[in-house]
């Protein structure tokens, strides 16, 4: 279970300029389990390790609505720029303290979106992914994704209790994150965005029926140790850099 102590939302560090892009997401559902550190250690970049939290790694399985993304702060790109996403993600750490997300698996359904973050280094699978309508779960949020060729799906859906807030510090370091940990020609890149602090709310699981966790090889035994929903932010991205630290020759992140 989540630890009791209430935390308080960090300050994002200052987002390098030029803004590269900028994305609404919404009606979030964060599920994670604890697990090993060295369950997670085989999927860090050269230069992360696995971050802990309460003396854990966590993997988490989230979904999203990805609304109106578009390039630096220019308009919105019709069409391709709103789409369902779910992925698949760990925590990480630099030496220096920075900390970030690992991305195993992203499942989207807009097949130029994939193509465009494949070539940038980010693990994208295309899918059939949609959020669950209001009339199947009125009171619920929820995703469903299945990937092409039968090679994986997940259903999952969630009931906020939107009278409460999740303020607890375990809620708070697992949303709170100002970054992404990418391989990209050898190199490992720290891709920065902000965002204004996650409206976050407990939830209860209403319905689970995974196979993307065990598709990127975790095998997880009962019920997720944390269970949040948001209704979204605002984000940005900005100017990438290089983590110090060269991947081995051959190196290829797991779960790309």
């Amino acid at each position: 279970m989540a630890s009791e102590t209430v935390s308080h939302w960090p300050q994002p560090p200052k987002l390098p300029r030029p803004v590269i892009m900028d994305q609404l997401w919404a009606d979030a559902v964060f599920l994670h389990w604890r697990i090993p550190p060295s369950a997670a250690a085989r999927f860090m970049p050269p230069g992360t390790v696995p971050d802990e939290i309460e003396g854990s790694s966590w993997v988490g399985l989230i979904g999203f609505r990805m609304v109106g993304a578009g390039v630096g702060r220019g308009l919105p790109v019709p069409y391709f720029g709103s789409f369902a996403e779910i992925n698949v993600r760990l925590y990480s750490r630099e030496k220096d303290g920075t900390r970030g997300v690992v991305f195993v698996t992203l499942d989207a359904s807009r097949l130029a979106v994939v193509l465009v973050a494949r070539a940038g280094g980010i693990p994208y699978v295309w899918s059939r992914c949609r959020p669950l309508s209001a009339g199947e779960r009125p009171t619920s949020y929820g995703y469903d994704v299945a990937r092409f060729r039968g090679q994986a799906s997940s259903r999952f859906a969630v009931e906020p209790d939107l009278a409460r807030k999740a303020d607890d510090a375990v809620s708070l370091e697992l949303t709170a994150r100002f970054g992404l940990h990418s391989t990209l020609g050898g190199r490992t890149l720290y891709i920065p965005n902000t965002h204004t602090p996650w409206p976050l709310h407990p939830a209860t699981v209403t319905e689970l029926d995974d196979g993307l966790l065990r598709a990127a090889g975790f095998i997880l035994d009962g019920p997720p140790d944390s269970v949040l929903f948001s209704p979204g932010v605002q984000t940005q991205f900005g100017k990438p850099r290089v983590v110090p630290g060269r991947a081995p020759s051959g190196f290829r992140r797991a779960g790309c």
